[in-house]
Order: structure tokens, then C-alpha cells, then sequence
């Protein structure tokens, strides 16, 4: 049996004065995964998750979660618990202790005991803060209190978690520790809307990508259809000697459609247009011409490059 919708809007448009920050986007999500949200600034991402949490509302259009209509009145109290959304630098209170400030918001939404203290442990155990408590949030570094506003965000057991640059500041230890949050409540069944410019984070991560742009969705699509349809192949090879030698195989090889020289590295950057068995040949036809290979990788460009690419047109 196929996997349901989690998400989905229809004609979704938000307004501003004459500004139209979000405009007539059809957006599906299926349940499990997690979806990568890009953008300039300013390019709507924001205001559609806002819309998405239910604390925006539309000016017209629709969203559904799990194929119920959401709606910002309070008709829509069961449906709103099984979201949770995590507002770009969302302020924690300082003068808390970790626990009472879960505590606090395990209370507002309505857990009872003994499943809320259950809970909070299991939140607690997720974000790796067991330790930590007692502490109070001011002594907290930054990561910290990201990883506790995300506890925060998914005490009542949300089945739809909405973040909006969740990692945005934090150093590398912070975001890999993030990140491997994030794939333990995938593996659990949660669908993940994320929105980052931190582009590597979010390869590592997604099953899809959305690219918004002037607030419109200019492409949705998995990820793997979108670096099959958008990546172009490369090479990079370093070659010891024999320059000339390597230059001319590569003007010989009708795979080869540019090339230069990266300074930085020394690598020779290639423009591939062939496949990975092809790549196999390639390399073949440099030793048969005894050039020094001391490096040869089949690679693809990366989301960073791909989004470039999809937004060129600007």
C-alpha cells in the first residue's frame, strides 16, 4: 500500500500590501519524508511555512495535512497537534532549567502524567541533553539551545515538523549532531519540511527538493530526478607529468565537452558527459598514453551548484 500525502496546498497565495510573497503554489509532501525547502531570501519560504503552521493566513488557497483542510480558527485544534514548527531563531527563556522549560510546554499541550514525564525523557534521550537537565538554558551554547527548542517543538508528538533555518549559525559539530537528530525522527515516521542555506546539510538529508523563487515553487521534484535531470557529470583528475599528453587525450575524448585547471588543488576540472563505464575507458586510454595519474573521480555537481543553475535565469 502507498504512502499518503502529508502535506499538500492548492493555489496557496499570500499577500502583502501590493506584494504577493507567496503565489498560487501547488505543493504535495508524501508522509515519511523529508522535504529540502531553497531560496534567496525573500523568496517566500519563510511565509509558506508560516502558512503551513497555521499561524499565517492565506489569501486564498488551500492546505491540506493527511487530507484534512487546516484552518487558523479553532476548529482545528486536533489537527494543529500534530504539527510542530520551528521558527528561525526561536527565543528560549534563560532563566528555565531544560527541564522546566519542557515541562512547561509538555503542560500547554495538554500531556498528562505519566506520559509527559515519559515524554520529556524520550526528548530529552533524542536531543542528547539528558545531563544537562538541571542546567539552566542560559548556560546552554547556542547548539544546545537549538537541540532543546527542537525537544520543544516535538514533546506533544507531532506527525508534521516545520523548520525554518534550523541550523543557521550554529558551527559543524552543532549541525551534524542536528542532522542526526533530524534522520532518527525520519526513521520514526515523521515528515520533515526544512528550509536552510546550508545547502550541503540539506543534500545530505532530503528524499525531495522544492526551489522557490519571487514566491513562486519553480521546481518539486526527489532528489535523485532532480541530479538526474539537472547534474552534469564530472572528472577531476590530477596527472603528475605529461600535461600536454593529458590535454590532448581530453580534446580526443568525445565525452569531454570543457575542462580547466584549478589552481587551488591542481586538479584538472572536466565537463563529462559520459557514464561512469565511460569514465572506466577514459582512464584506460590516459595510462595507455603513460600519463602519471595520481587522481581520477567520477563526481556530480553538487545541490549547491544545481541550485545555481535552476535559478540562472535570473
Amino acid at each position: 500500500m502507498g504512502k499518503e500525502t502529508a502535506i499538500a496546498t492548492h493555489g496557496l497565495t499570500k499577500q502583502f500590501d501590493r506584494r504577493i510573497a507567496v503565489n498560487a503554489i501547488d505543493l504535495q509532501i508524501t508522509e515519511g519524508e523529508v522535504y529540502g525547502l531553497i531560496g534567496a531570501n525573500g523568496a517566500g519560504k519563510t511565509t509558506l511555512i508560516r502558512m503551513l503552521a497555521a499561524i499565517e493566513e492565506p489569501t486564498i488557497g488551500d492546505i491540506f495535512i493527511h487530507g484534512d483542510r487546516l484552518l487558523r480558527n479553532d476548529t482545528n485544534a486536533r489537527l494543529k497537534k500534530n504539527l510542530g514548527y520551528l521558527p528561525d531563531n526561536y527565543p528560549v527563556y534563560e532563566d528555565l532549567t531544560i527541564l522546566d522549560y519542557l515541562e512547561y510546554f509538555a503542560r500547554l499541550y495538554g500531556l498528562k502524567q505519566p506520559h509527559r514525564q515519559r515524554r520529556i525523557n524520550e526528548v530529552l534521550e533524542l536531543v542528547q541533553l539528558v545531563e544537562r537537565r538541571n542546567s539552566a538554558i542560559a548556560t546552554l551554547s547556542r547548539g544546545m539551545k537549538q537541540r532543546l527548542s527542537l525537544a520543544r517543538t516535538i514533546v506533544h508528538e507531532p506527525i508534521v515538523l516545520l523548520l525554518d533555518e534550523p541550523v543557521s549559525g550554529l558551527d559543524p559539530l552543532s549541525r551534524m549532531q542536528f542532522r542526526e537528530t533530524i534522520k532518527t525522527l525520519q526513521e520514526a515516521g515523521m515528515t520533515i519540511l526544512i528550509s536552510s542555506h546550508i545547502l550541503s546539510d540539506l543534500a545530505e538529508l532530503c528524499t525531495s527538493i522544492g526551489v522557490m523563487e519571487y514566491g513562486f515553487l519553480v521546481e518539486s521534484a526527489p532528489l535523485k530526478e532532480i541530479y538526474s535531470r539537472f547534474s552534469r557529470p564530472q572528472l577531476l583528475i590530477t596527472a603528475l607529468d605529461n600535461l600536454e599528453a593529458l590535454e590532448t587525450e581530453l580534446k580526443n575524448c568525445p565525452w569531454v565537452e570543457n575542462w580547466q585547471m584549478l589552481k587551488e588543488t591542481g586538479n584538472m576540472k572536466v565537463e563529462f558527459s559520459g557514464t561512469r563505464e565511460e569514465g572506466a575507458e577514459f582512464l584506460k586510454t590516459l595510462i595507455a598514453a603513460k600519463i602519471a595519474i595520481a587522481q581520477f573521480n567520477y563526481t556530480q555537481e553538487n545541490l549547491e551548484a544545481l541550485f545555481h543553475s535552476l535559478t540562472a535565469a535570473d
